[in-house]
């Protein structure tokens, strides 16, 4: 029983050390290929640099925080023992990686040309902000499980790590988009509801496309 318990305990850790990559890398990713593309094409940075460390620093000690207290998921056990040649990252994480960072740049790179056409530039930041932020929560979600779907009670619900860390970006979020020292500090301006449409439409449609991609993925394994 003993050396069970311990084996269970070590493929959790494994799982949650890989879900955390799989987090980090696309979110990272996103934010980089933003940068590069806005100075790829000439066009305004649609986040600053102080803008890229807030997100960072928040997203860092709340997000990416939950994963590392994730318990073990039902299969855990049910799997046979992996090859230790195995990469931490394999192919189908990779993939996950690759598209979750083109969505999230094009969904930004795209509102943020939408928002700035008709509202200025520091407006069309502090959307960008709320939107990869509100990304990064989605997609944590879809962490949870690697192959598995979150769409259920203990999926969304299960891990309270995840929702105080989900709600503390939320009172994060606003601070910084109505505190007057944030906006002073940051460059940005208050959001209005439809802007709030806006970035939940974002977050809602990355998590349903990473669901979506789940279901593909174990219809094709089971062949």
């Amino acid at each position: 029983a003993s050396i069970a318990k311990a084996v269970e305990q070590g493929r959790t850790v494994y799982e949650n050390i890989r879900k955390s990559i799989a987090f980090m890398l696309p979110t990272n990713g996103g934010e980089a290929m933003i940068v590069i593309g806005a100075i790829a094409v000439g066009l305004p940075l649609p986040i600053t640099p102080i803008q890229i460390l807030w997100i960072n620093m928040v997203t860092t000690v709340t997000l990416a925080l939950a994963l590392a207290f994730e318990p073990a998921e039902e299969a855990t056990m049910m799997r046979p023992p992996r090859s230790p040649d195995e990469p931490i990252i394999g192919p189908y994480l990779v993939w996950r990686i690759a598209y979750v960072s083109v969505f999230m740049t094009a969904v930004s790179f795209a509102l943020f040309l939408y928002v700035e056409s008709g509202n200025g530039l520091d407006h069309a930041r502090g959307l960008v902000v709320n939107v990869i932020v509100a990304l990064e929560a989605a997609y944590l979600l879809n962490s949870r499980f690697v192959r598995s779907s979150v769409l259920s009670i203990k999926g969304l619900f299960g891990s309270r790590p995840v929702l105080i860390a989900i709600g503390a970006v939320v009172l994060l979020q606003l601070a910084f988009t109505y505190l007057p020292p944030f906006q002073a500090m940051f460059a940005t301006e208050t959001l209005s509801l439809s802007d709030w449409g806006l970035v939940i439409a974002a977050a809602a449609g990355l998590f349903l496309v990473v669901e979506i991609e789940k279901i593909v993925a174990r219809a094709v394994l089971r062949r």
